[in-house]
């Protein structure tokens, strides 16, 4: 997603309880703390490759969560196939993502990249419905999906019409990174019988040492100058509260109020990952992008089905 994703699995349990006032601070924070990772990723951008920025991501909330995982609980079971399969996952959730959202953020601002990666849950519709048996879709999702890719092209379209030609590949390649992620919502299945901290704590440990390997191979690190302090601090917020502590606020929630209630995030970050760049960064968002925004929230609301539910 994370920008964070929710993509890894938990085991079933039973039926949790609507989201209380404790549940809905704990929401609330996590978009804030998502919306947020879109502001740090673009401060960070500005001084630091993609790429770099992507390593020290990982590399750090890898150490972060393990060191929770092993305090809380102690040393896991971990099987062959859990680390053959963790792989996969750190490259649809992580690397690819993580680097493709980083690209982007070079030219566009936290606020329009939060935008365009609100159209995660529409991929995983079409995902899914290829790829799995029993997630198929529905006139409903249809029409979700509709609107959600009509949105995308209204932020594009515009941009293209005010000859932001830079903007529009920026978008494209968030827009790839949501693509990613859809497809490691459908993967992260395999792990439905696994402890969601260690699936999250394998994927980065994973992320970690591919992109050490793409961090030599590249010569990146060893062309690295002295970022500034607000680079440096922005790559700390990516990692420890936008990444590992996403992780374990994401699942408590989980736990506590249930996947349904969970998924308001959805809604709710690219509206913090707004009000965070215009606060901070002096973003300005154009009538195209609202437009935009509009048609993907529409589309977000009707493949969610509670309001409609609710009208109903």
């Amino acid at each position: 997603m994370a920008n964070g994703n929710t993509t890894a699995q938990t085991p079933p349990h039973a039926p949790a309880p609507a989201l209380d006032a404790g549940s809905w601070a704990m929401l609330l924070l996590l978009a804030l703390i998502w919306g947020g990772s879109f502001l740090f990723g673009r401060v960070a951008v500005l001084e630091l490759p993609p790429l770099a920025v992507v390593f020290f991501r990982v590399s750090l909330a890898a150490v972060a969560i393990w060191a929770w995982l092993l305090a809380r609980r102690g040393w896991p079971a971990i099987t062959p196939r859990f680390l053959r399969d963790v792989g996969g996952m750190a490259i649809v959730n992580n690397i690819l993502p993580f680097s493709l959202i980083l690209y982007g953020q070079q030219e566009i601002g936290s606020g329009l990249a939060a935008i365009v990666n609100a159209m995660t849950p529409i991929w995983t519709v079409i995902i899914a419905n290829f790829l799995t048996t029993d997630e198929k879709l529905s006139s409903r999702k249809l029409v979700g999906i509709f609107a959600g890719f009509a949105g995308v092209a209204i932020l594009m379209g515009g941009d293209i019409v005010n000859g932001l030609s830079g903007s529009v590949l920026a978008q494209l390649a968030v827009l790839c990174a949501t693509l990613s992620y859809g497809f490691a919502s459908v993967y992260g299945k395999r792990f439905r019988n696994d402890d969601p901290i260690l699936v999250a704590s394998g994927q980065l440990s994973a992320s970690t040492l591919i992109m050490a390997v793409i961090m030599v191979a590249t010569g990146t690190l060893s062309d690295l100058a002295m970022p500034s302090p607000a680079a440096i601090g922005s790559v700390v917020g990516l990692a420890l509260p936008c990444t590992a502590f996403a992780y374990v606020l994401f699942f408590s929630i989980l736990k506590r109020a249930g996947a349904t209630s969970v998924s308001l995030v959805t809604f709710l970050v690219p509206v913090s990952a707004i009000l965070l760049g215009m606060l901070f960064l002096g973003e300005v968002l154009t009538g195209w992008h609202m437009a935009g925004m509009a048609l993907i929230a529409l589309g977000l609301i009707i493949l969610d089905g509670r309001l409609i539910r609710i009208i109903r």
